[in-house]
């Protein structure tokens, strides 16, 4: 049996069984991940160049498209060469990257999505202190702790996974390289320090997840006991996409990680899998600019400068609601 200092490789799942479907499979990922560049990036470029958009909300949600950029980035390019040149191979360095990667983006989204969590309900419910809570200086602070937490979760998941004697061959039974299925090629009993890991990993989820449900609990509350219904329609506007974000993100990940056994099999991984990684990168652009006319109006300001190939994108700078 192959260990982990004699594996040079790793063989991922194949997308479909024959030639005609890997090159629909590419195809169709092409499309995806190209949407999400564009719809990313749009709204990051947006975002940054819009001075009506340099409140604490957008600053947010620039980092949010940044870090789905990152995600959809890390999985989709190597899924969609190995469907183009009919290969499952991918480097133990490059798996190595794919899953710090990985990890390190989808933590830090989810620190960042409780804190836009946080940045509603003081917008809500504590308007006349926004300002003072939410200036550039704690912004900044707040979106570098997210990218922190994202990197030290990462390095502490990455080093403990790939520091496991593999002793079960070297197929992953996923598209891309994913901590749960790379233990199952670890010794037996060998991945109890990575389990404990993810065990105080779930706690940190759950944690975030009961902050993000009482702050939407007492926004809620303070939105029905305003009598102004344009203030409602305003509040509802701006809290509608980030509960759309968090509900699917969450609902994604609970489903990939706790679903019962008797729901696994390589087929439904992959499905769970492309839902959680590849769907919410995809579509966060379109939840947020289903209902933001802001952010709409910035976005075809932008498409209009960049045809009239007047683009002027002045220096970025928080300032308050």
């Amino acid at each position: 049996m192959p260990n982990s200092s004699s594996i040079s490789e790793f063989l991922l799942l194949p997308l479909a069984d024959t030639r005609q479907l890997q090159l629909l499979h590419f195809w169709l990922l092409l499309g995806i991940y190209l949407a999400a560049l564009l719809g990313n990036g749009l709204i990051s470029t947006a975002v940054a160049c819009d001075r009506r958009l340099h409140t604490p909300m957008y600053f947010f949600l620039l980092n949010l498209a940044l870090l789905d950029l990152g995600c959809i980035s890390t999985t989709l390019p190597k899924a969609m060469a190995n469907a183009l040149w009919d290969t499952r191979a991918i480097s133990y360095a490059g798996c190595v990257a794919q899953v710090f990667f990985f990890v390190f983006f989808i933590s830090a989204e989810y620190s960042l999505l409780t804190i836009m969590s946080y940045d509603r309900y003081v917008a809500i419910c504590k308007p006349l202190h926004y300002g003072t809570l939410m200036d550039s200086r704690a912004c900044a602070t707040m979106a570098a702790a997210a990218w922190g937490a994202g990197v030290l979760n990462s390095l502490l998941h990455t080093a403990s996974t790939f520091s496991l004697p593999l002793c079960q061959g070297n197929v992953v039974n996923q598209f891309f390289c994913e901590i749960p299925q790379i233990l199952k090629l670890s010794c037996s009993a060998s991945y109890l320090r990575e389990v404990v890991l993810v065990i105080f990993s779930i706690s940190l989820v759950f944690g975030c997840f009961v902050f993000i449900v009482v702050s939407y609990v007492q926004i809620f509350m303070a939105v029905l006991r305003m009598s102004s219904e344009q203030g409602r329609h305003k509040a509802f506007s701006t809290c509608l996409p980030h509960l759309a974000v968090v509900s699917l993100f969450l609902s994604n990940g609970f489903f990939a990680y706790l679903k019962p056994p008797s729901f696994s099999s390589p087929t439904m991984d992959l499905m769970v899998a492309f839902l959680y990684s590849v769907v919410p990168p995809a579509v966060n652009p379109l939840i947020y600019s289903m209902r933001n006319q802001e952010v709409k109006d910035a976005v075809r300001k932008l498409i209009n400068k960049f045809v009239s190939k007047s683009l002027n994108c002045p220096s970025f700078g928080i300032h308050g609601m």
